[in-house]
């Protein structure tokens, strides 16, 4: 069995970028958050289509600054500026959430996830992984998506009388 090294390569990662390239990463991140916002937006929540469109396009940015567009060199810089938007985003998302009046009435939690996910989207565009940037968006639109499946639950837990325990 191979040891595992979690140390940083000792090699930093070299990819040339046109700016064609940088162009088309801004604008897949773009694309992509503009579709998970598009569910958001078509619910007439507060985070719709162009929030989730600006937050990816920013963490798009945040990560092509930490690269060299002449020799497309990755540093250990990019690992602490996804570190940042990821803690940033997190604040971003927090703010959305909202308790109600009673204990089960919290909302704006999948807007919160929503905006989470456009971040994610935003930094896998700028690291020009497109399997991930699709894997994201096809899965986050399925769950997205799935809200009949999840009224029928919360249809269910409402009719459950309250003091019943599964043992």
């Amino acid at each position: 069995m191979g040891k595992f090294n979690a140390q940083a390569p000792s090699q930093p990662i070299r990819l040339k970028m046109s700016p064609l390239d940088v162009f088309l990463r801004l604008s897949a991140a773009v694309g992509a958050g503009a579709l998970i916002g598009l569910d958001r937006e078509l619910r007439r929540k507060p985070a719709g289509l162009r929030t989730l469109a600006l937050v990816a396009l920013g963490s798009a940015v945040f990560i092509l600054e930490t690269v060299d567009p002449t020799a497309g060199v990755y540093t250990d810089g990019t690992s602490r500026v996804v570190q940042g938007v990821v803690t940033g985003v997190g604040f971003l998302g927090a703010g959305s959430i909202l308790r109600g009046t009673s204990e089960e009435s919290i909302r704006g939690l999948t807007t919160a996830a929503s905006i989470w996910l456009a971040a994610a989207t935003g930094i896998a565009c700028g690291l020009a992984n497109w399997p991930l940037v699709a894997s994201a968006c096809g899965l986050g639109l399925l769950v997205l998506t799935i809200t009949p499946v999840e009224r029928a639950l919360h249809n269910r837990r409402k009719t459950d009388p309250k003091d019943s325990v599964d043992a």
